[in-house]
């Protein structure tokens, strides 16, 4: 059940170049939320959306998110104060399902932090992690305190690998078996992480990013082509329906 309440900042600091981390006290949504969902931000007077921001993890009444300055709303966000209220509606969404199964997941930019709080709710987890560069790259440190192996690649080639999150989980599919893949990321990655669990008849689960308007579904922001269980295309929503869905659910634009 979402909750909409007013949270305070416990903290707030930069990661890296442009990505922020944000602790807030959310008792009533840390209860009930769950890896893969997110949560509704409101930005402040003059902002009529609300900004979805993924849940990286929680601990007891704190929630921890993770987001980019991407626009004037989540400039807003980075700019809060410590005790200062955020008004926040959630956790929305349905999540990933990893419980007792070996799993890689797969992550590009910000769409690395929804994976964290999946990795350690796995049987075992390893991660792929793709940045543009290194000054962008972020939680390095909390999956490898996770994960078993984590593999990294830069589009620049100053961390890692030079390429992206699908070519350095190539390299740990070379050395491990795996019976699901997660991944998250721009649609691009999404569309690559599913051809590979297709390639390598594994199940892949996707969280999309979608801008959105209402975050319940009432709107048609964040509208997504689908296919059913026959195959026929139909239209929902990244809120209401994901952000996790089956690869196989997902309709990629060519």
């Amino acid at each position: 059940m979402p909750y909409q309440q007013d949270c305070t900042v416990l903290y707030l600091r930069a990661l890296g170049e442009k990505a922020y981390e944000m602790i807030l006290e959310a008792d009533g949504i840390t209860e009930e939320a769950r890896p893969g969902q997110f949560v509704n931000l409101s930005c402040g007077e003059g902002h009529l959306l609300r900004r979805p921001i993924s849940i990286c993890e929680t601990s007891g009444m704190q929630l921890r998110l993770v987001f980019e300055v991407r626009g004037e709303g989540t400039k807003w966000l980075s700019e809060r104060q410590i005790d200062d209220q955020v008004n926040v509606l959630g956790p929305l969404g349905h999540g990933f399902d990893v419980e007792g199964r070996r799993v890689l997941f797969i992550g590009g930019g910000i769409g690395v932090p929804p994976l964290l709080w999946a990795a350690e709710s796995a049987e075992h987890a390893d991660a792929a992690l793709g940045f543009a560069s290194e000054n962008r790259a972020i939680l390095l440190a909390d999956f490898a305190r996770i994960c078993g192996s984590t593999a990294v690649a830069t589009d620049d080639g100053s961390l890692g690998l030079k390429g992206n999150a699908v070519d350095a989980a190539r390299i740990l599919l070379e050395k491990n078996s795996y019976d699901l893949i997660c991944a998250c990321g721009p649609a691009p990655l999404l569309k690559a992480a599913a051809a590979l669990g297709e390639e390598k008849g594994i199940p892949c689960q996707i969280s999309m990013e979608e801008r959105m308007g209402c975050g319940v579904g009432a709107c048609l922001v964040c509208a997504v082509k689908l296919r059913d269980e026959n195959g026929e295309p139909y239209y929902g929503h990244v809120c209401k329906d994901g952000p996790v869905f089956s690869s196989k659910e997902v309709v990629f634009d060519d």
